[in-house]
């Protein structure tokens, strides 16, 4: 439990359409078990949003803060986040408390494996990077292989409404730290800049060079020592035609649909 001793929510400043805000304005009741993914498609993508990670992350602590510790008779425990890396892995987060590593998801780049596994890990609040949705198709009833769009997301209906049933809240983010048409502003404070530079440092998957950018980024965010992200609330079928920009059905799609 790396923050624990060194943040919480009361470390973040909100704003939204220019007004001074809360958390609770982008995650409406929030509960400690809601349950907090990121979809990330690019190297050190999901720093862009570390600064609402990190403010829900201390949120979740706060709730449990009179009892945690390292010791018997002390509660240990991780908030219920989750990293969905689309493609291959594109970070190590563990010094931001996204741990066990089995909350480090890879999936495979294909829009109704993506949602699935949101699915499986019962995600309530949503984060997906700030890209034009594409067009969605959901299907009731199984059809044939040259049937399928291809330059439309295919989505099996039941996992649409799963997940519709369940996410009450949906964030798009840029890997940038600004994400366009935006209308909420965070304040992040310098012990979670702290977390977030020493998850870039440690991250084996990242190269020197790609660990310099991402720093450079990091820096160009800062505002009076702070660092200052912005994110756009989006509605949920929006964000699931933002989940990547491939529209490719994968074989593990083509027979579900086949078995349908």
């Amino acid at each position: 439990m790396h923050t624990t001793d060194m943040i919480s929510s009361a470390d973040f400043d909100f704003v939204i359409d220019g007004q001074p805000a809360t958390l609770e304005d982008i995650f409406p009741g929030m509960k400690p078990h809601d349950r907090v993914g990121i979809v990330v498609r690019e190297s050190g993508g999901g720093i862009g949003a570390s600064a609402l990670i990190m403010a829900a992350m201390a949120k979740v602590y706060d709730f449990y803060r009179p009892k945690l510790g390292n010791t018997p008779g002390k509660l240990r425990i991780y908030p219920e986040f989750y990293v969905f890396h689309v493609g291959q892995r594109h970070m190590d987060h563990y010094w931001m408390d996204i741990w066990p590593p089995h909350k480090e998801v890879e999936v495979i780049d294909d829009p109704e494996q993506i949602l699935e596994a949101i699915n499986d890990r019962a995600i309530t609040r949503l984060l997906v990077p700030d890209t034009p949705p594409v067009t969605a198709v959901t299907l009731y009833e199984a059809i044939r292989e040259d049937q399928i769009n291809p330059s439309a997301a295919t989505f099996l209906q039941e996992t649409v409404s799963s997940a519709e049933q369940r996410i009450l809240s949906a964030v798009a983010y840029s890997s940038t730290g600004r994400t366009r048409r935006a209308d909420v502003l965070i304040r992040s404070c310098l012990a979670a800049e702290q977390v977030v530079i020493a998850s870039i440092n440690s991250s084996e998957s990242l190269t020197t060079e790609q660990r310099e950018q991402l720093c450079a980024k990091r820096d160009a965010l800062m505002e009076g020592g702070r660092a200052a992200e912005t994110y756009r609330r989006i509605p949920f079928d929006e964000a699931i035609r933002m989940l990547t920009t491939s529209t490719l059905a994968s074989g593990v799609t083509l027979r579900y649909i086949a078995l349908m």
